[in-house]
C-alpha cells in the first residue's frame, strides 16, 4: 500500500469517504508518522465496506518500529539514536511535531525533554575522581566505582543502582526516568539503564517502555484479552469515529473496537456506544420497575403504585376514581366490565403531558433495551452450544462415515451464530438513536431479515441428531450459516455506507 492510494483526510473529518481511504499521518491526533513500507508490509486489506486496514503485531514487532522511528529520527536531526530515542517519548512519538519543533527552537526542544547533546561522552561506569563524595550515601571510597549523566551530577554506582531499581520495580516508570539529583530534570536513556540494573529489572524497563510506546501511538491499541500480548495497529484517526466502526481481530481469536477498546460493537458507533452503555447503567433497572408497578392518573397523570389487589383505584391526589387494567372510568364497569379485554389504539397515543410521553419514551427505550439484553444473553447461553457440539461432532462421526474434518460445519455454524447475535445485540443500540425515516425502514427490514434467520438456525442447532439424516442436516445447516453469514454482510455494508456517506441521522447529538 504506497501512501498516494491514500486520500487526504481533513483536520474535521468532511472528506472521509469509506473504510479504507485513511491518511497514515495527521499531525492534529498526537500520531506518528509510520514508515509506510513497514506498515504495509502485511496490512490487511478491506473486502466489505464494513472492514478497515489492521495488523497485528506481537512485542518483537513493535521494538522494531520503535527502533526505525528513533533512526529516522537520528538521521534527520544528527543527533544520536538514544537522545533520539528519548526526544519521541516526550513528543508520544509523534515524528511531525518533535522535527517542527526542533527546527523551530533546538535549544528549547532539548531543554524541555531533559536531553543533552552538547558533550559528546556517553554516561559510562568509571572510578570516581579524588575527592568525590556521595551525595546519597556519603561513601567518599576512594576508586568505588561511579557513574555521571551528561550534567555531570555523578553517584556512586550502588545509589543509582538502588535508585534506578526503585523507579523501575516500585514505581513502574520507564519514559522519564530523571537524574537522581534533586531538581536536575536530565533523562536517563536506554544504555546507561542497562549499565546500572540487573537483567530481570532491564528486561522490565523493555517491557515498560514497550507498553508506553503503545499507549502514546493512537494507531496501536493492546488487544484487551487477558493474557493477549499483541497489539493492533490501525490507521483510522479518531475524527473519523463517526464515520466508520474499526473492528479488528487479533491473532488470539478476540475481535474489538479498535476505536474506544471494547467489544466488536459493529455496526453502532463509539459514540452511540457510550451513550447507551451509560443509559443502560443508569435507567434499565428503575426503569423496568416503574414500567412493571406504576401507571399514571387518567385526570390529573400523578404516577400511582398499585398496593392491594383490587383494581378498582382512587387517586389521592384528585380522588379519581379509574380501572388498574384499562385505565377506564369505574363507573361505567358496572356494564361494560369486559371491555378491558380490548386493546385501545386511541389511549396507546396519548402523550399530551410530560408525565405520559415519559411513559412513552420509557416503553421505547424498553422495547430496545429488552432486546438488547436479549440477544446478549441468547449469545452467552449459544457460546456454550461449544460443548454440546463437541459431543454432536463425536456422534455424527459414529453415526456415519463422515470425518473429524467434515463434521467440523457445526462448530463453524455455532461460531457464526454467536457473531451474528452481538451484531443484532448492537442493531438495537444503533436502531434505539436513530431518527425515523426512510433509511431507517430499510435498516430495520435488513435487522429482521438477520434476526429470522439466525433464529432459524439457532433452532436447527438445537435439535438432536438423527443417524438416518446426517447428510441432509449437514447440508441445511450448511445452507443456513452461508445465508446467516451473507444477511450480516448486507446489514453491516449497507450501515456501513450510509455512514460513510453521512446518511444516517440520529436524535442526538454525536
Amino acid at each position: 500500500m504506497s501512501e498516494d492510494e491514500y486520500d487526504s483526510f481533513g483536520e474535521d473529518g468532511e472528506d472521509f469517504m469509506d473504510a479504507s481511504d485513511y491518511e497514515l499521518s495527521d499531525g492534529n491526533d498526537d500520531t506518528s508518522d509510520m514508515d509506510d513500507d513497514i506498515f504495509a508490509e502485511d496490512m490487511r486489506k478491506p473486502r466489505e465496506a464494513y472492514e478497515v486496514d489492521y495488523r497485528v503485531l506481537d512485542v518483537a514487532a513493535i521494538r522494531a518500529m520503535q527502533d526505525s522511528e528513533s533512526s529516522q529520527v537520528e538521521g534527520i536531526l544528527g543527533i544520536e539514536k538514544e537522545h533520539a530515542a528519548t526526544l519521541l517519548r516526550h513528543f508520544r512519538w509523534n515524528k511531525d511535531r518533535l522535527i517542527e519543533r526542533y527546527m523551530d527552537a533546538p535549544e528549547a526542544v532539548l531543554q524541555e525533554a531533559g536531553v543533552i547533546t552538547d558533550i559528546h561522552t556517553a554516561p559510562r561506569l568509571e572510578p570516581a575522581p579524588a575527592g568525590f563524595c556521595c551525595a546519597i550515601c556519603y561513601d567518599d571510597e576512594p576508586d568505588m566505582s561511579s557513574l555521571a549523566l551528561r550534567c555531570g551530577h555523578r553517584f556512586c554506582k550502588e545509589c543509582y543502582s538502588e535508585y534506578m531499581t526503585s523507579k523501575i520495580q516500585k514505581d513502574g516508570e520507564s519514559r522519564r526516568i530523571q537524574c537522581a539529583a534533586t531538581d536536575c530534570k536530565v533523562i536517563v536513556d536506554e544504555h546507561t539503564v542497562s549499565l546500572l540494573v540487573t537483567k530481570p529489572v532491564y528486561d522490565k524497563y523493555r517491557t515498560l517502555l514497550t507498553r508506553t510506546y503503545v499507549d502514546d501511538n493512537a494507531r496501536l491499541r493492546w488487544c484487551p484479552a487477558p493474557g493477549c500480548e499483541y497489539a493492533v495497529e490501525c490507521p483510522v484517526p479518531q475524527a473519523a469515529l463517526k464515520s466508520v466502526v474499526p473492528t479488528v481481530h487479533c491473532n488470539c481469536g478476540n475481535s474489538f473496537c479498535h476505536g474506544c477498546g471494547s467489544e466488536d460493537h459493529m455496526p453502532c458507533i463509539c459514540a452511540l456506544v457510550r451513550l447507551w452503555l451509560r443509559k443502560c447503567a443508569d435507567d434499565s433497572e428503575t426503569s423496568n420497575w416503574i414500567h412493571v408497578n406504576t401507571k399514571e392518573c387518567t385526570r390529573c397523570n400523578s404516577t400511582i403504585e398499585k398496593n392491594g389487589g383490587c383494581n378498582h383505584m382512587t387517586c389521592r391526589k384528585c380522588q379519581h376514581e379509574f380501572c388498574w387494567v384499562c385505565l377506564g372510568p369505574w363507573s361505567e364497569h358496572g356494564t361494560n366490565w369486559y371491555s378491558c379485554n380490548r386493546f385501545d389504539e386511541a389511549s396507546s397515543k396519548d402523550a399530551r403531558d410530560t408525565q405520559a410521553k415519559s411513559r412513552q419514551q420509557l416503553e421505547r427505550y424498553l422495547h430496545y433495551y429488552n432486546r438488547y439484553a436479549n440477544h446478549d444473553q441468547s449469545a452467552h447461553l449459544d457460546k456454550e452450544l461449544h460443548n454440546k457440539t463437541e459431543k454432536k461432532m463425536e456422534e455424527m462421526q459414529q453415526t456415519s462415515d463422515l470425518s473429524w474434518i467434515e463434521v467440523q460445519f457445526l462448530r463453524a455454524a455455532v461460531d457464526n451464530l454467536v457473531q451474528c447475535r452481538m451484531t443484532l445485540k448492537w442493531t438495537y443500540a444503533f436502531a434505539y438513536y436513530l431518527a425515523r425515516d426512510n433509511q431507517t425502514e430499510m435498516f430495520e427490514n435488513n435487522q429482521r431479515d438477520l434476526e429470522m434467520a439466525v433464529e432459524q438456525l439457532s433452532e436447527m442447532l438445537e435439535q438432536p441428531i438423527n443417524a438416518n439424516n446426517i447428510k441432509e442436516l449437514k447440508q441445511n445447516v450448511l445452507d443456513k450459516s452461508t445465508y446467516v453469514a451473507k444477511r450480516r454482510e448486507v446489514l453491516l455494508n449497507d450501515t456501513a455506507r450510509g455512514l460513510a456517506d453521512d446518511r444516517w441521522r440520529y436524535m442526538v447529538d454525536v
